[in-house]
This record gives C-alpha cells, structure tokens and sequence, in this order.
C-alpha cells in the first residue's frame, strides 16, 4: 500500500511584494550608518582641533591671590595698621602625595587628605616645632543653593590648616606657619623629594603700631559670607576673600581691599594639577587716612586701664573715651576697655581666641564702649536740661532756688530724693548749680519741664531738646554698630511696659525663655514686686521726667552722643557729625577722596542761655566749689567740664557709673577739644573718670600725660 507524499523540502521563490520590503529595510538601515558615519568624521576631522581646543581652555582654573590691604595712618602719616611681607611656609593642597588634598561635596565630610599626604604634614610639622596629634578641627564649606555646612573632624593642626584651606579655596595654597627662619626654607628647598606640596613664600599680614590701643576702632577680619557678599561695603568682594567685619576695616573694606589677582591653574578632567598658566598681579588696597593722634591714642587708653584697675574694688571693669574736634567732629581718638591684641586675630581667628573675646564673662573686649557703650549719664546731662528750661522760660537767667538745709525733693508715691551725701547748697542759680550739681536744683527743672503724656510729644521740652542736641539717635560717625541710646519718654516708657510684660510671660522677644512672675497693682498696669526690671508701670510720671532731667531713670547715652552734645556747647549750637576717616589716598599718595560730613544742623539757642551753660561748666571745673576742681585747677587750660554719677540701679549703694565731659575752647593759637570718660562702676566721676580726662588734655596741649591728679 502506498504511504502519504512527503513534502516538498525547497523554499518557495520570493514574492515581489517582500523583495520590495526588504529592498526599503536595507536601504534605510544603510542611510543611517551612513548619517552617523558622516558625523562621526564632521567631528573627529573637520571640527576635532576646534573641540580640542575648547577643551583645552576647560582645563585652565583662576585663583583668586589676594590683594594686600590698604594701610591705615594717623592725621601725621604714621603707619598704624599695615599689610607686611613675611617668609611663611605653605602647602599646595593639589600638590601633596597620593592625588592632592580634594574637596568632593557628596561627602560628610567634604575635603579628603589622602593617607600619602600624612607624612609629608608629620615631617613638616617635626621641622616647624609643630604638633602631629589629631585634634578638633572645624571648617566651613559653602554650598550653592544649600548655604554653609560645617564640619567637625579629628585633623592634626598642619591637616586641619589645609583643610580650612580647602574648604576656602580648593586650588588656594594654605599657610602653616610665618615669620620662619630662613634655614628652615633653604632646608624645605633642598630637599623637596622629601616635601613635595611645601612652597617657601612670602604672604601678608596685618601690623599693628598701638598694640592693644584702638583695638575696637580698627576692627577685625574674617571669611566674607554668601550673605556679606550681597551687602554694598562687600560689593568687590569674592567668595572666599577676607574682609573687614568692624570698625574702620569694615566700615572702609571697600577702599581698603584692593583688588585681587589671580594664578591661573591647569586640571586634567578629574580635576587633578597639571601645572600653572598666566598670573595677574593683585593690587594693593588704599591708604585710610585718620584724624587720629596716635600718642593721644595711646595715653588715653593707658590712662583708662589705670583709672579701672584704681576703681576695681568698686566694681570698674569697663570703660571709654572720645576726644574730638567741637568745631567739625574730627576724632582726635577713641578707646575702649577691656581691650585685646588685634594682632593675635588678624590672620585667622583661633577658636580659643574667639571664644575668650565673645565670652560675657570677660566683658566683651570686642565692643567699642565709646559708640556701642550706652548708659544713663547721670549730671553731665544737665546742660541739655539747663537749655530746655531756659529756652522754654520755665525757668529765668537770674533766679534762684533754695536748696535749704534738710531740704529733699519729694513727691506724691515716690522715694524722696536728695542731693549727693544728702548735701544741700542754700539758694543757687543755674551756673552755681552746675558748679556745685545741685541735683535738687535740676530735679525742679524736669518737674518744671514735664508735660502731658496725652498730648506727647507737644509740652514735652526736655525730649525734644534732647533730641535736638542728638541724643536718642545715632550720631553718624563713621564706625558700624552705634548706638542709638535712649531718653526717657512717654512713648519709650509704653514699647518698655510692652517689653516687660513679654519678659515676664516668656512672649514676643523672649518667646522660648524662662518666665519671671511678678506681683502686679491693682489695676494690672504697674510692678509691685519680680518681674524683669525693664519697666516699672505702663504710665508715664512726673517723676520719670525729674529723673531724666539729671541723666537718670531710663536713659541711655553713648560717649560719642555726649561729644556731639559738649561739641554744640563750645561751638555756639552746631551739631557736628563726628568722624574719624580724614582722606582716602591711593597707595601712591594721590588724593581719591576727602572725608568731611557736613554738620547734622545748628541749634537756635539764645547765646546768653549758652554763656550761662558755659560759665556754670567753668566754675564746676575751676571754681571754689567745682565738682572737679580738685583734678583741673592745677591743669594751665581753661577747662569747662561736669563730672556725672550715674547710678545703674535703683538699689541704694548700687554701682555707679563715673563720667566727665569737659572742654577746651579753641584759640587762633590753640585747637580746641572735647573729651567725654565713661568709667562703668567707677563710682563717682570726679574721682575715675575727670583724673583720665586731666591726661588726655595734657597730652594732647602740652606733649605729656602728667600725673593723675585725683584718681581713686
């Protein structure tokens, strides 16, 4: 039987419809490699030289070189703070062993020193008599889009410097150490197998001609932040750059700066150093020319250390003072104590350093208590209560008042109060108050003066001369962080009322902070007992007014106000603009720019008022019963001057603040000049603060401090 046909094993011929499809397949397959085939030779040899190229410039990083600053001299030219060459040995982070010191931002802790890298830093560190141990380190790497992140790691002191370095400037060399031997260089240099990264070069840095003298004027440096960047004093500055953060080199960075050069520094793709490319030289910032006295500096400052260390078991640990032209605001000089060695924080701030000088403990050495130092003025407030009284006619050139012995001033639900030592004057006229500071004289005076808190601030007088004089607002000097101060008022005395009640409930501004209970009046609106101490009721009295009267109560007034104010006096009612900045010269001595502000305005004060004032200030200075007699009479100058005890709390025999603000008036022989001493906790002022004025005015008349007459 015959089995199935098998079937037919050969491939059917291909139909024209599929020859066609493969036909298109291929073709466009073959159009493709031929499109890519073409690109790939458009780029590799009609444009390769022009992309080598471009990549080649990629490759070329610049680093900033910074600029040394601008120095700073005194009104004869003498050199106070200048940028100095010294041989410094550095690293070369992209220079070390084992790929260089990096920063990779993916990291906790972003710089990574390679392990090679160790024993050229234990070597150096053996060499410069420098520790190797790991301790606490800190640095600073800013983020973009994140801001700045710190991190804390153990780094030997060598490490840690290049890893601040890094953190800084990723190319930027670091600097280990300065001032080194020259042997020490020639011995790095001939041996650079053994210290491959370590350069011998000179860098700049800071000198300072007064020591600790003026510490707070000239200021300090530090990094510039993301947010400095943005503000106009910083407006050349780069990122990374040290800038001025207060006093004259902040207030000045943007003269005293310079402008940076640049080292142009060539990486590979990883980011890897492969050499060096063009340098720009950088330039040298400008030269802050000073009113400043640099021997008048100086004796004022030792002057003031001596006056605290006398006045210490009274509790003096503070203190300032200013001297100034009364006719158009110069600073002739300006200290404050405690003070510090800039030096020591002028090229990088150690940690323990910067925590000893922010440490309250220590009395913050880095206040400039002459513009920042605000506190009640006790009786060298008195002129400005003397001019409302006349210029108002609440009180007449002429009458008297009697002090009569026993005498207190008293008034309704108030303490009664009395004169210094509970004295009394018999009948007094304003110069003879002044002479003697009858504060029971000038206690009738802010009574006179108070007005109706309702219709504040009209038949207030006292305020508004205060205001007219400066007080209560910043002066304008040319130093950042002035005070504004304070004077006592009906509206001051409602935001302090506000204040308290948020200091006692932990609300507002101390949101977050303790509580302080208080037992309150009847009616809620005034403290029996606890609470704060920033106010005592929410109403305004006629006591607060005879208290601001004599520079108490809640006054707040700076060295620098009360200058302005004694400067108004001497010149007949002009209200200078105080200034220590004279001229902005080029570091090749041309004239950039004159510093000379123009007076704020000029007091309408009746001269006879004015000579009234003056001749009260003489006598209280010179006269048989001056309060300051005792420290000026010897002194050949015509001083007019008030010594101030401002008490700082309403505690009897609480600490007292001595003051004293005096003049000599000018001559077509001789300059004149305001000095205003602030002595915190000095006790009286006629004793600490008259005795640092007697010095400056010797100093600045006739060449010497002398001895100080009626210190302690």
């Amino acid at each position: 039987m015959l089995g199935p046909t098998p079937a037919d094993d050969r491939t059917p011929p291909m139909t024209p419809q599929l020859a066609l499809r493969v036909a298109l397949v291929g073709g466009l397959a073959l159009l493709m490699f031929a499109v890519i085939f073409f690109r790939l030779w458009f780029l590799q040899v009609l444009t390769g030289t022009q992309y080598a190229a471009q990549a080649q410039s990629q490759t070329v990083l610049s680093i900033p070189v910074p600029a040394p600053r601008g120095e700073i001299v005194d009104a004869s030219g003498q050199p106070l703070v200048q940028s100095v060459p010294v041989p410094s040995i550095q690293i070369a982070p992209r220079s070390l062993p084992g790929g260089g010191a990096t920063l990779d931002l993916q990291l906790k802790h972003p710089v990574v020193i390679p392990q090679a890298a160790e024993a050229v830093m234990a070597r150096l560190a053996k060499l410069l008599g420098m520790s190797a141990t790991p301790t606490r380190c800190s640095y600073t790497v800013y983020i973009a889009n994140k801001g700045p992140e710190v991190s804390h790691v153990r780094l030997s002191p060598i490490a840690c410097l290049v890893a601040q370095s890094v953190a800084q400037s990723q190319y930027g060399n670091a600097t280990i150490k300065t001032d080194v031997p020259t042997y020490i260089q020639d011995y790095i240099g001939e041996r650079q197998t053994e210290f491959p990264g370590v350069v011998s070069q000179d860098t700049y840095q800071l000198k300072y001609a007064l020591g600790t003298a003026g510490a707070q004027l000239f200021g300090y440096l530090s990094q510039v932040t993301p947010a400095e960047i943005k503000d106009k004093i910083y407006k050349s500055a780069q990122a990374g750059d040290i800038v001025g953060q207060s006093g004259l080199e902040e207030q000045y960075n943007q003269y005293l700066q310079g402008v940076n050069g640049s080292e142009g520094v060539k990486v590979n793709a990883q980011g890897q150093f492969e050499g060096y490319a063009k340098a720009t030289a950088p330039l040298v910032g400008d030269t802050l020319k000073l009113s400043l006295n640099a021997a008048l500096e100086k004796v004022g400052q030792q002057a003031l250390a001596t006056s605290i260390k006398a006045n210490s078991s009274l509790g003096a640990d503070g203190g300032s003072f200013v001297a100034i032209d009364p006719q158009n605001g110069q600073i002739y000089a300006m200290g404050s104590s405690p003070t510090y060695n800039p030096a020591s924080i002028a090229n990088g701030i150690p940690t323990k350093e910067w925590a000893f000088l922010n440490n309250p403990a220590n009395h913050e050495p880095l206040l400039n208590r002459a513009i920042q130092g605000a506190f009640p003025d006790g009786s060298t407030f008195k002129p400005v209560t003397a001019t409302a009284a006349l210029e108002t006619g609440v009180w007449k050139l002429g009458e008297t008042f009697n002090d009569y012995p026993g005498r207190l001033f008293c008034l309704k639900g108030a303490p009664c109060l009395s004169n210094a030592g509970h004295a009394n004057y018999g009948v007094v006229d304003l110069q003879t108050a002044i002479e003697v500071s009858d504060d029971e004289f000038f206690y009738n005076l802010g009574r006179l003066l108070n007005g109706n808190p309702a219709n504040y601030p009209k038949g207030f007088a006292l305020q508004a001369w205060a205001r007219r004089y400066g007080l209560g607002q910043t002066t304008g000097v040319d130093l950042p962080g002035e005070s504004p101060g304070l004077i006592g008022s009906p509206r001051v005395q409602t935001a302090l009322w506000k204040e308290e009640l948020q200091c006692q409930n932990a609300t507002g501004l101390y949101k977050g902070g303790p509580k302080h209970p208080a037992v309150m009046g009847d009616f809620g609106n005034e403290v029996l007992s606890g609470g704060c101490g920033i106010a005592n009721a929410s109403y305004w009295t006629v006591d607060d007014n005879v208290e601001t009267g004599v520079g108490q109560y809640v006054d707040q007034v700076t060295p620098i106000q009360l200058a302005v104010v004694y400067s108004a006096v001497e010149n007949g009612g002009t209200i200078v603009t105080p200034h220590i900045g004279s001229e902005i010269q080029s570091p090749t001595g041309t004239l950039v720019q004159n510093i000379n502000p123009a007076p704020k305005r000029k007091l309408n004060i009746n001269p006879a008022y004015l000579n009234a004032i003056r001749q009260g200030l003489y006598l209280a200075a010179k006269g048989p019963q001056g309060t300051s007699t005792d420290v000026m009479s010897s002194l050949p100058l015509p001083v007019y001057g008030k010594t101030g005890s401002a008490e700082l709390n309403a505690s009897p025999g609480g600490p007292t603040d001595g003051w004293y603000a005096c003049y000599v008036p000018g001559t077509a022989t001789r300059k004149p000049i305001v000095v205003v001493v602030d002595i915190e906790r000095g006790g009286y002022g006629t004793s600490s603060a008259a005795p640092v004025a007697r010095q400056i005015l010797s100093q600045f008349y006739f060449g010497k401090p002398g001895p100080m007459v009626g210190l302690g």
